[in-house]
Order: structure tokens, then C-alpha cells, then sequence
């Protein structure tokens, strides 16, 4: 199987490594416009073709796969030409630019019958997957609240809000780990440089439960954090994804309600326990997905980040959108 990979920029770079050394498949040509990029690529990998014309990628009928690593406004135009031109395709993320137009390919790719697929990493990590385990066993419970932080210094973005570059991450944890969709979005943002693009942004994800989930994005913050807490009726997970190692832990931690006196008072019992770190597995993430893409196209396989789960990420992130530029209104999906 031959591959073609357009966009040599940062992440372009990490996705021709991976591919370059999978089994199963051939790098056979990247693409990107800037040919002071393509040269490395001649320097790095002597035996792939380079192009300046994604068109070439395109039109070379032994190309059987294509991954896109470019602005998320190119993505549409470009993934839909791969499938129009029979290429399995591989997005990075999000997916698009609206849901609308995720509709749209994800309905090309059911007629053409090829895979798509979109790069949401950090499903494939050990400690996403550990909590995917931890919540499906029903080991920490029912799930409460979802919250999410991840804000550091910069880069400011020219194209999207801070939502849009950073939240993927986070509203892809959530929609992997919850098997329920939700109602309702309510999100705040500001532009301190005043080019309408936020670059501190909030946002809360409502469900027809009492589950709610809440992120907190920010290009302006002095330190950099990246911290998910998944809070279940038994026990608590902590995802600190700056931590080296222990980037996991679980707390033997909660409380329940003991009962209602005369006057509504709550009576309300702590539990305090152990803390556990479970073992992840290390492997790559990012090879981890390149192998469940071509596993997906040989084999038959579903990805773990497929193309539905892609556009669930763009609906929410669509939602907040609108509710930021309504001054925080609740947004029905």
C-alpha cells in the first residue's frame, strides 16, 4: 500500500517518521508548497518523491492513501478531492472547518467505500487508553463531570480561536470515554488583540444527565497546563499530561449523601482512600494511529478516531463558536 502525505510543517514532520517506518505500507510522496521543505525530506528520505502540487499526489493512481497535515481550513477541499479521487484519507484534526462539511465527506467516503479518518492522537496514548479501560469497567462509577484545563503561552493562531486549536484534544477525550451525546453548549471567550480571534476561551458541555464537562482554554497564560479530571461516583481520575511518568492516577475518593433533615440540610459523607498509578503502555501514540489507519484499509477494521467521532469533536466545537459570539447563550445540538 502507497502512501502520500501532504503538508511537511510540524506535525508533517512527525507523521512522514512514523509512516516512512510502518509495516504494511510505502511513503511514497510528500507534497507541500515551500520547496525549502521539500528538500528536506530529499535529505532525510532519498527513496521519497516530492512535489510542490498536492494535484500530483492526486492523480497518481498508485496511490492508495493519503494523510493531510495542513491548515484546518484546507481540509475539506483537500480530503474531498483524495476520495473523489479513490484515496483512503487520513485528516489531521479537526476535521473541517464545520459540520457540514464533515458531513459531506464523511457521506463521499460511505459511496467511495474508503476509510476516513482523523488524527486525534491522544486517543491512542496509554493514559487515555487506561482511563477508556477505567471508565468501561465501571471501576470509578458513574461518570459526573469531565473538566479540562490546558493553557499555556502562545502560539497565538491567525486562522482559529484558542478553541479551536487546543479543545480538540480534550472534547476527543471526552467523546471517546462518554458513550453518551451531548445537549447543549454554553462557551465565553475574549480577543485581547483585538482581531476577534479569542485567545482565553470557556466552555461548558451540557447532557441530558447530570454529567456535565467543562474546559478551560488559554493562549495567555504564564505556565502551561495540561490536566483532565474525570470525576465518577466511586472514584476520581487525575490526567496530568505534563507529568513524565505517573501521568495517571486514581483516588479511592468521593462522597454520597446520608440523608435530608427537617430543614433540606445535605448530610453529606467523605471518603478519603488510596491513590493508584496504574502501568501504561509507552509506545508511540502517533504510531499507534498510523498502524489503526492502515489496519482500517487493509483489514477492514473501525479506527479508534474515526471520522464520526470527527464530527462530533467539529459539532461541539461549532456550537461553542456560536455561543461565544452570543455572549455565552446555550446552544442546542
Amino acid at each position: 500500500m502507497k502512501i502520500g502525505i501532504i503538508g511537511y510543517g510540524y506535525w508533517g514532520t512527525n507523521l512522514v517518521r512514523n509512516f516512512s517506518v510502518q509495516d504494511g505500507c510505502q511513503l511514497a510522496v510528500v507534497a507541500d508548497s515551500r520547496t525549502e521543505r521539500l528538500d528536506i525530506i530529499k535529505k532525510n528520505y532519498p527513496s521519497v518523491r516530492t512535489t510542490t502540487n498536492a494535484d500530483d499526489v492526486f492523480n497518481d493512481t498508485t496511490i492508495d492513501a493519503v494523510v493531510i497535515a495542513t491548515p484546518v481550513f484546507t481540509h475539506f477541499e483537500l480530503a474531498k478531492k483524495a476520495l473523489e479521487h479513490d484515496k483512503h484519507v487520513l485528516v489531521e484534526k479537526p476535521i473541517t472547518s464545520s459540520s457540514a462539511e464533515a458531513q459531506t465527506l464523511i457521506d463521499l467516503s460511505v459511496k467511495k467505500n474508503k476509510v476516513l479518518m482523523v488524527d486525534h492522537t491522544f486517543l491512542y496514548t496509554g493514559a487515555v487508553q487506561k482511563m477508556k479501560q477505567l471508565v468501561d469497567s465501571g471501576d470509578i462509577g458513574k461518570v459526573n463531570y469531565f473538566d479540562s484545563t490546558r493553557i499555556n503561552l502562545g502560539l497565538f493562531q491567525q486562522d482559529v480561536n484558542v478553541l479551536w486549536d487546543l479543545a480538540p484534544h480534550d472534547i476527543s477525550i471526552l467523546t471517546y470515554l462518554i458513550n453518551e451525546k451531548p445537549v447543549s453548549i454554553n462557551a465565553t471567550g475574549i480577543s485581547h488583540t483585538k482581531n476577534e480571534i479569542e485567545n482565553i476561551a470557556y466552555m461548558t458541555v451540557n447532557f441530558q444527565s447530570d454529567l456535565v464537562a467543562h474546559f478551560n482554554c488559554s493562549w495567555s497564560s504564564p505556565v502551561k497546563i495540561r490536566m483532565t479530571l474525570v470525576g465518577g461516583d466511586k472514584k476520581m481520575i487525575v490526567f496530568n499530561d505534563m507529568e513524565p511518568t505517573e501521568k495517571v492516577k486514581v483516588y479511592d475518593t468521593g462522597y454520597s449523601v446520608k440523608t435530608m433533615e427537617e430543614k433540606q440540610r445535605l448530610l453529606i459523607d467523605y471518603r478519603a482512600g488510596d491513590i493508584f498509578i496504574p502501568k501504561l503502555q509507552t509506545s508511540e501514540a502517533l504510531s499507534l494511529m498510523a498502524k489503526d489507519f492502515i489496519s482500517a484499509i487493509t483489514k477492514g477494521t473501525k479506527p479508534v478516531s474515526d471520522c464520526y467521532l470527527g464530527l462530533e469533536v467539529v459539532k461541539i466545537l461549532e456550537g461553542a463558536q456560536k455561543s461565544i459570539k452570543q455572549k455565552g447563550k446555550e446552544i442546542l445540538l
